[in-house]
This record gives C-alpha cells, structure tokens and sequence, in this order.
C-alpha cells in the first residue's frame, strides 16, 4: 500500500502570521507530497513496498540514497506538522522538569533552539530530543532524520528555506523567533517523551 500525504493537523492559516497560509500550502502540498511521491515510485515493486516508513528509512539508509532522502524528508515533515499548533502552550509535568534539568529554564532553551536555527549551515532539521533520559539539541544536515537514530525525537524545526522563503526571504532568525514565541507543541513533545521511543509516521 502506497504512503499517503498526512492531513496538517490545524487549517493552512491556524499559525498565521508566523507562518502564513501561502507558506504552508507549497510547504506540504507540493514539497512533502513529492517526497512522498517520489517515496512510493521508487519503493514499488521492491522488497520495500509494505513496509513502514521508518522501515524503509532504515533499508535505505547508506544503500540508497535517493530513497533515503525521499523517505526521511517525508518522515521529517510529518514530525515538523505535528511539533507545531496554533497555541503552543507551556511544557508541564516531567517534560517541565527535564527541560529545566538539561537547559536551566524554557527560556534557555528556546534561546539555544533558536541561535542552533539560525546557526545551521544550509539546509536541515534542528531537534528537541531524548536519549537515556537526557534531553539534548540535535541537528541533521539536508535530509536526514532522527527517525531510525538512537535518539527519540520530541520536537523538530524545519530549517530548509522553503520552510520561511516565502515570508520571511533570507531572515531565518525572524522564522525562527515567530515559531519559537508561541508554535511549539509541548503536549506532542510530552507525549513522545512518554512513549518513549520515536513517533510513528501515519499511514
């Protein structure tokens, strides 16, 4: 069975202005669709098809690089949907307190979320993850994924200029600070951490 391009989870303009309604539809409309696309046209026929997508991530990896990149960016921006919402809300109970353990407070961390963002050379993902219970800030350049790592991915940002091009041109800093200000999902982030292992991509 083929991958489907997930849903976003809230309306094209729930996280406006931050992100606008522009963005977001050449964002997962035409960028995640062909990776999914482009996913399911190289998977089928292969021993690949019927696998899961964490799965064929993991066959691919260091073997087949196209579809590697293909599979982890549409893995990677099903996360990226999921680590955002209208109203991000505050980290609360044992997330509050690993936060505050590994970076001193909320706003330490943000702040180093957002000079990694802004810091990351080229194109990427900057991530909020687990690993033996120490919260850590992770990056992977292009493509790749925390998907099939040792670690277990609570939030991401997508840091490739077709995340902000359109309204933000080159100034990934105020991309940054927008999504960072209000955007994150602390309840999806807090239920990764008790899961405890990575999200599972849908479908």
């Amino acid at each position: 069975m083929a991958f489907q391009l997930m849903p976003l989870p809230y309306d094209a303009a729930a996280l406006e202005p931050a992100i606008s309604a522009n963005t977001l539809g050449f964002h997962h409309g035409k960028h995640h669709k062909a990776y999914i696309d482009k996913t399911n046209a190289a998977i089928e026929g292969t021993a690949n098809a019927g696998k899961s997508l964490e799965e064929v991530i993991g066959a691919a990896r260091g073997s087949n690089q196209g579809l590697f990149d293909n599979a982890a960016q549409s893995w990677n921006h099903g996360f990226y949907w999921n680590s955002l919402a209208p109203s991000g809300g505050s980290p609360t109970g044992d997330l509050a307190g690993r936060i505050e353990s590994a970076f001193g407070s909320l706003g330490e961390l943000t702040t180093k979320l957002a000079d990694r963002g802004a810091g990351h050379f080229a194109s990427g993902w900057v991530w909020l993850a687990d690993k033996g219970g120490q919260l850590s800030i992770e990056e992977t350049h292009d493509g790749d994924t925390l998907a099939d790592s040792g670690f277990n991915p609570l939030l991401t940002i997508d840091v490739w200029e077709h995340a902000y091009y359109l309204d933000y041109q080159n100034a990934r800093p105020g991309y940054l600070k927008a999504v960072l200000d209000g955007h994150l999902n602390w309840d999806f982030a807090a239920e990764n951490l008790e899961r405890g292992r990575a999200w599972t991509y849908p479908g």
